[in-house]
Formats: structure tokens, C-alpha cells, sequence
């Protein structure tokens, strides 16, 4: 019988009690400043990094070597004999061909590493319905064909205050940006499923006309079937109460949550002031 490890990363954005509950192994980002280093989600809060990006903004690196290896290894003398990883967008980050060759050091694990081209509660969906297979008793290959079909039925787009961070961290994609930012243009950002990039979904000018156009988006996909729906934030909580109070009406809502703040390694990239609205089609 297949014994199965479940790996994501810490931007996956998950609750502690649905990690210990699936037993899932959370690899963590690194947050790096001029004279000091924090492990992502272990030792530095979205706050710190909010409050703290007028005096520096840090960079970010994938996890470190030593702890990829050793939850393989932890894996191996616990018997399991395959592992799913789930993935950061690979157009975001080079967690997917870092971890890829950590697997390969492990043959007695048979590893799928599975490119989400998602992040925060996106990426964390695909992992908790993976999870839910893994439970049932699914077998590791039923697992890895569902992956495209799950992730097929996830939904995300976002706003940001500004795309000052966006582009000092890398992370643009093909927003367009400066000429934008003069006119006080604020774009819907989206992830392209081909590249795993950001890229503008639609515009409109100031926050407020940006938050009321999220929340028509995701009613008119509303319309057109069920959805659990996950609202987060970065920095911008009653804003993004504002765009969860004005979907979670809607009659084909199953489930509604209004999540916590995005991991501190996101809120490094897209500088205060993010709302996101992440949606997972039911059956």
C-alpha cells in the first residue's frame, strides 16, 4: 500500500490545525535583510515586515538545502514510499527546480513535484484537496492525475496598493506598471497558467473602483456555478472584509472564509494593501 507525504511551501498560506490534521510537511521561504535572516511563518510576522518596509525592503530566497533534505530523510526512516510536493508558481520563484533536485537524492521516495502556478490560498486549495485524496485511501497515481483537473477549478486575482514592490522584487510578470502608476491605474493581477506569471486581468483607476470591480468579477463567475470562496489580505483587512461581506451572499456560495494575512515572504513582494479573492469550484 502507497504511504504518502504531502510537501508545500510556507506561501501556501494554510492554518496550523489543517496541517497537523493532514500531516502535511510545510518547507519554509527565507526572508533576508542587510544584517539579519528570518525563516518564513517561524520567526517574523506579516507586521514586522509592513512596518518595517520604509527602512528596507529584504529580499526573499526559496528554502534552504539542509531543510529540504531533511524532511526527505525524515520521510525515508518514517517509510513512506511517495511524496506529492505542491509548489509556488514556478513563474515566481525556483522552489520547484530547487526541490526537484533534492528528490532526485532520495530514489527509495517516488516524488511527483507539481508546479501550482498559484499562490497564497490557491496553491494552499490544491494541497488540501490533495490532502482529502490522500485520506480516502487514494493510491499515489489517482492522486497526481487529479492534480490538473483540481487545479483547473481555482480562481485568483488580486490588488496591490501600489507595483513599487511587485517590480523591485522581480515579481511584475507583464503588469504593466509606470505610466499606470502616474494615472492612479489600478490593475486586477491574475496568474497566467502557461507561465505561472502575474499579469493584468483588468484595470480601472483608484482603490475603491479597484475593489468594487474584484467583487464583480467574482460574482459574475458566481453566477455561473458553486464556489468556496477565500478572501485574504496583506495589510488591508477591513478592505478586504468590505470585498468578503459583498460575495459571501451570493446563492452559489458553499462556503465562505475570510482568511488572515498572506505569509510574511508574499507580503515582501507586494508591499501593503492587498486584497485577493480565491475561489474553488465544487462539484
Amino acid at each position: 500500500m502507497d504511504k504518502i507525504a504531502l510537501i508545500t511551501d510556507s506561501t501556501s498560506d494554510l492554518p496550523e490545525d489543517l496541517i497537523d490534521k493532514y500531516s502535511i510537511n510545510v518547507m519554509h521561504y527565507r526572508i533576508i535583510y542587510k544584517n539579519r535572516e528570518y525563516i518564513d511563518k517561524i520567526n517574523i510576522t506579516p507586521d514586522y515586515v509592513y512596518e518595517n518596509l520604509h527602512n528596507e525592503i529584504p529580499t526573499s530566497s526559496m528554502p534552504a538545502v539542509d531543510e529540504m533534505e531533511n524532511v526527505f530523510d525524515s520521510l525515508e526512516k518514517q517509510g513512506y514510499t511517495h511524496a506529492i510536493v505542491i509548489t509556488l508558481s514556478s513563474g515566481l520563484t525556483g522552489f520547484y527546480n530547487g526541490i526537484k533536485l533534492i528528490s532526485e537524492n532520495h530514489p527509495k521516495i517516488k516524488t511527483c513535484i507539481f508546479d501550482s502556478k498559484l499562490i497564497s490560498m490557491g496553491e494552499g486549495i490544491l494541497v488540501l484537496e490533495c490532502a482529502k485524496l490522500i485520506e480516502k485511501g487514494m493510491n499515489f497515481e489517482y492522486v497526481v492525475n487529479k492534480l490538473p483537473y483540481i487545479k483547473s477549478k481555482i480562481r485568483l486575482f488580486f490588488i496591490v496598493n501600489t507595483l513599487e514592490y511587485l517590480k523591485k522584487g522581480g515579481r511584475i510578470g507583464k503588469v504593466a506598471g509606470t505610466i499606470g502608476q502616474l494615472l492612479n491605474i489600478k490593475p486586477i493581477v491574475a496568474i497566467d497558467n502557461s507561465d505561472g506569471k502575474y499579469y493584468t486581468y483588468d484595470k480601472v483607476r483608484g482603490r475603491k473602483k479597484s475593489i468594487a470591480r474584484m467583487v464583480e468579477i467574482a460574482n459574475k463567475i458566481l453566477d455561473s456555478n458553486k464556489y468556496s470562496i477565500f478572501v485574504v489580505n496583506g495589510a488591508a483587512f477591513d478592505d478586504s472584509k468590505k470585498v468578503f461581506e459583498k460575495i459571501k451572499e451570493h446563492k452559489n456560495i458553499v462556503s465562505a472564509k475570510l482568511c488572515g494575512s498572506i505569509s510574511p515572504v508574499a507580503g515582501v513582494h507586494s508591499g501593503p494593501g492587498l486584497v485577493g479573492v480565491v475561489m474553488y469550484e465544487e462539484e
